[in-house]
């Protein structure tokens, strides 16, 4: 080949731009950075500075701690990064010590509990959960985000985009649709309420943060799609159970944490290649 001729489009090296939209977790990280300054600006939330710095720094530290000791790369702060402002959207607490009790917590589980080198939890998830059964100060706010229609677009829009990077579409379909399945035939066709208490239930902006960030999670979810939707179906349909029949009102972390573990059985019999980020494709490679 001439040395002057252009190189293969399989050959070319990848420009920063390139490999920066390559990289899924850069959209997670707009994603959720983006929603937290709307929350801010245009929800009136309460600034709590220094709460975010909290989470943020111990999150960040304890994951660069977790590198030097496994020798991985330092890219993966950018998932820490992620845990962190996904607790930043979620999490409330009166102490900072509860703020950063969550965020290690929630960032050693990655490193401490895993299967076949995946971890099995969603941090966020675990480090949300053991911060309400431990301390007693920790605690989820649906009503924070209201229901408003432009907040339902943006949340759903933005969210769409994030799914088609990491390719995780078919988890977050299978659980709203399950749980949004259940929920009509009890609300609409059995108890005869209106349409409004319906779809109210459904645009919680808690919610649609759980279906677009949290279950979507590529590195904790099962491998092969079939699998991910049945997983999908389990989650939304102990979201339901929870929900409405033990009244509990932020049922879906709850349903995430007890439905997590059948990743494994899941992962054993549907055998799959592994999610790896800074692939091309998300099924191509290993973690």
């Amino acid at each position: 080949m001439d040395s002057t001729s252009p190189l293969p489009t399989e050959q070319r090296p990848r420009t920063g731009l390139q490999s920066f939209f390559k990289d899924a977790r850069h959209f997670q990280i707009f994603y959720l950075g983006g929603f937290l300054i709307f929350g801010l600006l245009a929800l009136d939330w309460q600034v709590n500075l220094a709460g975010y710095l909290v989470l943020l720094g111990t999150g960040l530290g304890v994951q660069a701690i977790g590198i030097k000791l496994t020798g991985k790369s330092w890219n993966s702060l950018k998932s820490a990064l992620i845990t962190c402002l996904g607790l930043c959207l979620l999490l409330k607490a009166n102490s900072l010590w509860t703020l950063s009790f969550t965020a290690a917590v929630a960032i050693g589980s990655k490193f401490l509990i895993r299967s076949k080198g995946k971890h099995i939890f969603n941090p966020a998830n675990f480090g949300i959960i053991l911060a309400i059964l431990l301390t007693g100060d920790a605690w989820v706010s649906p009503g924070q985000w209201g229901n408003h229609i432009i907040l339902l677009f943006m949340m759903g829009a933005a969210g769409l985009i994030v799914l088609l990077k990491v390719g995780r579409l078919d988890t977050s379909l299978s659980f709203l649709l399950s749980f949004g399945a259940l929920l009509f035939c009890e609300q609409i066709l059995y108890k005869g309420w209106p349409l409004d208490h319906f779809f109210h239930t459904l645009t919680s902006g808690t919610l649609l943060l759980f279906t677009f960030f949290m279950i979507t999670d590529p590195v904790t979810t099962p491998n092969a799609p079939k699998a991910r939707i049945i997983w999908g179906i389990a989650v939304g349909t102990l979201t339901y159970i929870l929900t409405l029949w033990f009244y509990v009102f932020d049922a879906p972390i709850w349903a995430l944490i007890i439905i997590s573990p059948l990743t494994v059985w899941l992962d054993r019999h549907f055998p799959y290649q592994r999610f790896q980020w800074l692939t091309s494709s998300p099924k191509l490679q290993h973690t």
